[in-house]
This record gives C-alpha cells, structure tokens and sequence, in this order.
C-alpha cells in the first residue's frame, strides 16, 4: 500500500501485509484534533475501499504515556455550538468507517486511553494493552457523554451494568481490570506491547484475506440479530468463498503440504 502522508497520524508497514498505524501527537497526549479526524477518516475511508496488500491493522500512539487522551479540548474552547456539532459529525463518521472497516483492526493500547481515545479502542476488533495503561470514558465530568459509539460499544463488551458504572461514573480503570471484564484480551509488559501485536497481526495476515474478511463480517452483523439469522449470513459469506482462487489454492496447499500463496481473489 502506498501510505498517505499524514500530519497527525504515522503510518508504518512493519511486516508484509500489516500496516502500523500510530496517533502522532505525544506532546498532548495524542489527542484528537480536527486535523486528525480527517486522517481517521481518510484512513479507514482507504482501508474500506481498496486496503491492496494490506490484511491487518495495529492501532497504537506515539510514545509511552498515552494511546489518544480523547478529544482535544484545548482545541475546542471556545468553539460555537456549530462549530463543535461540525467537527462532531467528521468525528462519527470516522468512528462508523472503523466499526465499518473489513480489514482486522487491532488495538495496541500503550498508556492512558480516555473518553474518544477508549471508544476508538473499543471500536477495534480486539484489544492489547500494556501493562501501565489506564482507560475511561470521562466525557460526563465535562458536561457531555459518549458520542463515539461508547454507550453502545462498552455494553457489548463488558455488559449492561459495568457499563453504566464506568461510563455514569466517569471512573478511570487499570489494564488489569480490563482483561477481567472481557475489554482487552491480554495484558503485556509495556515493551513487549507491540511485539505481541505485531505477532498476532503476522498470524492474521498469513491466513486468506477474503475469508478473514468475510468472518469479520459474520461475527460483526451476526451479533447484532437473532442466531438463526446470524447463521445464514454466515452461510451467505461461506457461500462467496467457495468460488475464490484461494479456496482451491488452500486446498491445494493442504494436500502438498506446502504454504498456500494467496491471492486475494
């Protein structure tokens, strides 16, 4: 893939096939201006409509201290009611592209991760995070609430009462708390982070593309109906890969006992 050139985001190809993608701004915490809103949304716009070589994501920040802070509010002082709605709305449209997005996205969280910072996170597909990182979702101690998603995205992951906890509370909670509700799925020593992730992403990215794709999307829209119409989109998406190339060249692969070259097709 060729990647973009971004002010506020960095982009690395770390591996064949996976693509670092790192908020940039460590100097506040790499917080989410306007500036970095679009870059989201460029970002998983691109990854949506033609990811080429890619076949999975890490999602981190730059340096030690923080993953994204959230909104930047110093930015936003003094903002008009319009104003703020506007760059809200560039805001959700980044966030649904990566609910959206068909290629693996995962979470690489190096520090602290609050308000729009979680709900990005929890918009990934799964979490990694290090051991000294902290999470919220602290927008009701600034006279708002969640609007990236967070409302709904925390309940699904940690359930309906935790949930209201963290978010009516605005409470911060470590790592370790995390892993246990079921939020992220390991806990690492903080330089041995992105090592984790990067492996997991190899592991992915070795696999098919279209079937790592099509059973994103299963798991994803099966979630949200009742199980038996969840399993015929399932079957739906099993359905688009027997026609694939590299449904015959797995097979191939398999019984010469050799690794399969995937095409994509």
């Amino acid at each position: 893939m060729k990647l973009p050139n971004y002010s506020m985001l960095r982009l690395e190809q770390p591996a064949d096939h996976v693509l670092l993608a790192s908020f940039n701004r460590p100097e506040v915490m790499n917080a989410i201006n306007t500036q970095t809103g679009r870059e989201l949304f460029d970002l998983w716009s691109r990854l949506t409509a033609d990811p080429e070589d890619i076949r999975c994501v890490i999602l981190t920040g730059t340096g030690d201290r923080a993953f994204c802070a959230g909104g930047d509010l110093k930015e936003r002082n003094g903002m008009s009611n319009a104003e703020w709605q506007a760059q809200h709305e560039l805001f959700e449209r980044a966030f649904m592209l990566l609910l959206e997005c068909p290629i693996p996205v995962i979470a690489a969280v190096n520090g602290v991760a609050y308000g729009g910072g979680c709900e990005t996170l929890l918009g990934c597909d799964f979490v990694y995070a290090a051991e000294h990182a902290r999470f919220a979702l602290s927008e009701t101690r600034l006279g708002i609430m969640p609007g990236g998603g967070g409302t709904q995205t925390l309940a699904r992951a940690v359930g309906e009462r935790r949930a209201k906890e963290l978010i009516l509370t605005a409470r911060p909670f470590t790592a370790q708390q995390a892993y246990e509700w079921g939020m992220v799925n390991a806990v690492f020593p903080g330089d041995q982070l992105l090592t984790e992730a990067l492996a997991t992403a190899q592991e992915i990215a070795g696999n098919a593309p279209l079937s790592v794709r099509q059973a994103k999307k299963s798991i994803h829209y099966g979630l949200q109906t009742d199980i038996l119409t969840g399993y015929r989109f399932e079957i739906e998406a099993y359905n688009r890969l027997v026609t694939t190339e590299d449904r015959l060249e797995g097979v191939r692969a398999f019984n010469e006992k050799r690794k399969p070259n995937w095409q994509g097709r």
